[in-house]
């Protein structure tokens, strides 16, 4: 029992550092990222230097805000068959990051799409996909509509319709993608105060 809490308190040691670097790697300062976040510029300093314990009101916004699974954030181990391993592979040139462990009708991955303009070819399939841009610039079309989404904005679609996205040319683009296989739809239950519509 001693050996595991040794463990926990150094994972949790780490999580500072390993904050600190990948804000380092975004180019993001502490007040903006204050601003994203809802969380102050200070707690946020405390938390990277070890001064602030971590837990889920701190972790969560900032998992959103860097878009990386929350495990990664902790430093957490690698659960479940040590055969089966969420590995990146490559997918007609984009990288593609499994972050669902269990198979079901809902399924997430990180797309990284490299910054080549690539051949609209429009596909259809069963199910409901939300796209959400997370860095870069993603181009996609819908059936007759073009569109290009920057950070931190969202498209959902039924993928019956003809359909393809990729990025502009000028830089590559990381997105997460959620696909109901069945059809199945995104239903917010909650939102920020201030903020209207019905969550479609």
């Amino acid at each position: 029992m001693d050996d595991r809490n040794e463990r926990i308190t150094a994972a949790l040691g780490e999580v500072g550092p390993r904050l600190k670097r990948i804000r380092a790697q975004r180019d993001i300062s502490l007040a903006e990222l204050a601003g994203a976040t809802g969380i102050s510029k200070s707690t946020l300093s405390r938390l990277e230097t070890g001064q602030r314990k971590p837990n889920l009101e701190l972790l969560l916004p900032l998992a959103h805000v860097y878009g990386v699974p929350l495990d990664e954030l902790v430093g957490a181990p690698e659960v479940g068959d040590p055969r089966v391993r969420l590995k990146a592979h490559q997918v007609h040139g984009r990288t593609v990051i499994p972050l669902t462990r269990q198979p079901g009708a809902v399924q997430v991955w990180k797309i990284v799409i490299p910054t080549t303009k690539n051949k609209v070819e429009l596909k259809t399939h069963e199910g409901y996909e939300w796209l959400y841009v997370i860095s870069g610039k993603l181009r996609i079309v819908i059936g007759d509509h073009d569109l290009v989404l920057g950070p931190s904005e969202v498209a959902e679609f039924d993928t019956r319709v003809p359909h393809w996205f990729g990025t502009t040319g000028e830089a590559p683009c990381e997105v997460l993608s959620v696909l109901g296989r069945q059809g199945e739809r995104m239903h917010v239950r909650a939102r920020p105060k201030g903020r209207g519509g019905d969550g479609d």
